[in-house]
């Protein structure tokens, strides 16, 4: 409980600027939903900004050197951002090769189930084909990054997380479909 505790305090600051970032493009978003004839309820903003907050912390956590950067930034005992040394030894191709242990392996899984999820509720015409795109793009381009700032980049962390988000779009959808006034709530709707 307390590895998952250090990675949530890893992720505050990133929670703030995922929200500062919802915030700033409210104003916008709403005119552009104006000039369609839409409206977007409290609950599907609540919902947006949780999503924002999450993308922020996920950020924070995934595009950095190590979990913990920005706070040892902001405290100035950081290390250089950028770093190519050794890039041959920080790479795994080969699936499920080295995998590690069960907390990691679902931590995986879990930590990216918010993106499908989000994903699945709040934006129409959401499918399958979608999420499964997404799920590759989004942990693809993670992966990749990491190895330009001294991070491993591993096939396996591509496979869990885009199980992950498919596993959180499955989710969504099926919460829509079982409940479908809450799924109401959350989508966009004509203005009266």
């Amino acid at each position: 409980m307390a590895h998952i505790a250090r990675y949530v305090f890893y992720m505050l600051p990133g929670f703030g600027a995922g929200l500062l970032a919802h915030l700033l493009l409210l104003l916008p978003r709403r005119r552009r939903l104006d000039t369609r004839g839409l409206s977007s309820g409290t609950a599907r903003e609540g919902a947006m900004a949780l999503f924002w907050a999450y993308c922020g912390g996920m950020a924070v956590l995934t595009l950095v050197p190590q979990p913990g950067y920005v706070t040892a930034a902001f405290l100035g005992h950081a290390a250089p951002y950028f770093d190519v040394s050794g890039l041959s030894r920080r790479v795994s191709l080969i699936p499920f090769s080295q995998l590690d242990s069960l907390f990691n392996i679902l931590g995986n899984i879990v930590m990216f189930l918010p993106f499908g999820f989000f994903a699945a509720l709040l934006w129409r015409g959401f499918g399958w084909r979608r999420a499964v795109l997404l799920s590759f793009a989004i942990t693809a381009l993670i992966e990749c990054w990491q190895l330009f700032v001294g991070r491993y980049f591993d096939v396996d962390d591509i496979i869990f997380n885009a199980l992950g988000v498919f596993s959180g779009f499955l989710l969504g959808a099926a919460l829509r479909r079982l409940f479908p006034r809450l799924a109401s709530e959350l989508a966009v709707s004509p203005k009266l």
